[in-house]
């Protein structure tokens, strides 16, 4: 959840693609969190299996990463 605040106090001071980055890295940490924990220890981040949960955090972090840092110019910079 740090990783999440500090991604959104970056946002919020109009550094979106740092922001966004983060929360990709966030959700990175969230798979192997998930990956490496009991079913007991992982709390919250325990959504489905372990499985679905590991490449539903993993992909979405990756797909978020990809755009962060690969979409150039426009209104955001």
């Amino acid at each position: 959840m740090l990783l999440v605040v500090v991604a959104a106090l970056r946002i919020g001071m109009y550094h979106w693609r740092q922001g966004a980055a983060l929360i990709g890295g966030a959700l990175l940490v969230a798979a192997v969190l998930r990956a490496a924990l009991s079913d007991e220890q992982a709390g919250l981040l325990q959504i489905r299996g372990r499985a679905v949960d590991v490449l539903s955090y993993a992909g979405l972090g990756l797909l978020i990463l990809f755009i962060a840092l690969t979409i150039t110019g426009g209104p955001l910079g």
